[in-house]
């Protein structure tokens, strides 16, 4: 039996245990272990898969993880997001829905100093929704909004999972996040639209509240200043060439814990933030290994240059294979968590993608852009589960029939971005001239 149709039962069963709910990481491990004791036996094989974990857990640039993670727990547990949604409420209030655009508006402010789109999606299920229901506003709107506000963290540096991406593919990490701002900026504008055009069809969604005073809104502005400190720092920091990406984010953890514990952090609360990052790390560090123990067995068995060569050779414009291969992604994170996904499918489509023309920070932002719409499609709808869980008394089904706005809005973000890639090259393409 040939490498290629090795490497593709192999595949095959992987997809399998995926589906069958078998965890991505163990998957992904034992489907490269046996992959690669089939093709070069089981000395060989299983020396090469037992050099994988360490060999990628030394590398340096994996030590931004913790550190953008951590800026978010320590964020959160400092009362830092009620600060961004009271500011944004004041200001965006009157406007027609305008507690859930003030959500949207907040939940990218915490992206800003958070990687992680569930904890955000977590946070603003405390803050934001109690107040939309108070007020009055639908349910679903009220989940919806918050679990597709907090997909976000995905896209909006710091993001683990630019950070993933750049790792994988081999990109600069620091190039990445610079690209991620202004994507992540349109995805939140364009939210905040569809919420003001909703509520302006159908008031009874969430009708606009009355605004303070000019003083009061002003005064809800300082308390925010931490939080865009610290992105100032990080932004600043590799903008200027002073920071690696790694560096900028550990002096964001830096800085936004001196914040925390000046404003009266105790240690039960820091110790909360430190187990939480821990935790969420040590996830992430296991999809690591799983996946590229089974990245190693692909490169073995030759799939992603043959898969390459299948895509370059179809009689279709690249733009048509490109939308193929984001439909493709749409369905795959129906079952499958994000960044699971993106382990598993870039080694084989990268590539790919590559050999088209297209520009490889361009489609991080795109794919990117596409595990958060993963993150809000049912089955696997993560942060509809985290919304759910975080407030029982708002039905699953009532989260997702939430989001579906939020859904098309997400596909129509991803078209602007498809037509116009200079919306997403613009800010790399100024900090590298």
């Amino acid at each position: 039996m040939d490498e290629l149709t090795i490497g593709l039962i192999v595949t095959g069963g992987l997809l399998a245990a995926v589906f069958l709910g078998v965890r991505v990481f163990a998957a992904a491990a034992l489907a490269g272990l046996v992959g690669m004791v089939w093709l070069i036996g089981w000395k060989a094989g299983a020396g090469i898969v037992g050099t994988v974990p360490h060999s990628k857990s030394v590398n340096y640039v994996l030590s931004v993880l913790p550190m953008f993670i951590l800026i978010g727990f320590v964020a959160y547990h400092a009362g830092l997001t009620h600060a961004l949604f009271n500011a944004a409420r004041a200001w965006v209030g009157l406007f027609p829905g305008g507690l859930a655009v003030a959500s949207v508006f907040a939940t990218a402010g915490f992206a800003a100093v958070s990687g992680a789109s569930t904890a955000t999606a977590a946070v603003f299920s405390r803050v934001a929704i109690p107040h939309m229901l108070e007020n009055g506003y639908s349910k679903r709107l009220a989940a919806g909004v918050v679990a597709a506000g907090g997909t976000l963290a995905s896209l909006i540096p710091p993001s683990a999972i630019l950070v993933i991406y750049a790792i994988i593919v081999e990109e600069s990490v620091g190039t990445l996040i610079l690209a991620g701002f202004l994507p992540g900026m349109v995805s939140a504008l364009i939210y905040a639209a569809l919420i003001v055009g909703q509520c302006t069809m159908r008031p009874e969604l969430g009708r606009p509240i009355a605004s303070p005073p000019l003083r009061e809104r002003l005064a809800t502005l300082p308390p925010t200043i931490p939080i865009f400190a610290v992105v100032a720092i990080i932004f600043s920091a590799m903008y200027a060439g002073w920071a690696t990406p790694t560096e900028a984010g550990a002096l964001g953890a830096f800085v936004v814990t001196c914040i925390a514990i000046y404003r009266g952090m105790r240690w039960p609360a820091l110790k909360s933030a430190l187990l939480e990052t821990a935790k969420l790390t040590v996830m992430i560090f296991a999809l690591i290994w799983g996946v590229l123990i089974f990245v190693r067995f692909l490169g073995f068995a030759g799939l992603p240059e043959a898969f390459a060569t299948w895509i370059v050779n179809l009689p279709l414009p690249a733009v048509v294979i490109m939308i193929f291969i984001l439909l493709g992604y749409a369905v795959l994170g129906m079952f499958m968590d994000a960044i699971g996904m993106l382990l598993l499918t870039l080694p084989v489509v990268y590539p790919a993608v590559t050999a088209l023309g297209y520009d490889p920070i361009w489609f991080g932002i795109i794919v990117v852009k596409m595990c958060e719409v993963c993150l809000i499609t049912p089955p696997v709808g993560l942060n509809c589960y985290v919304v759910a869980a975080v407030r029982p008394d708002i039905p699953l089904g009532d989260v997702f029939r939430g989001i579906l706005p939020f859904f098309l809005a997400d596909a129509a973000t991803v078209a602007l971005f498809l037509a116009f890639p200079e919306i997403v090259l613009w800010l790399p393409n100024l900090v590298n001239s």
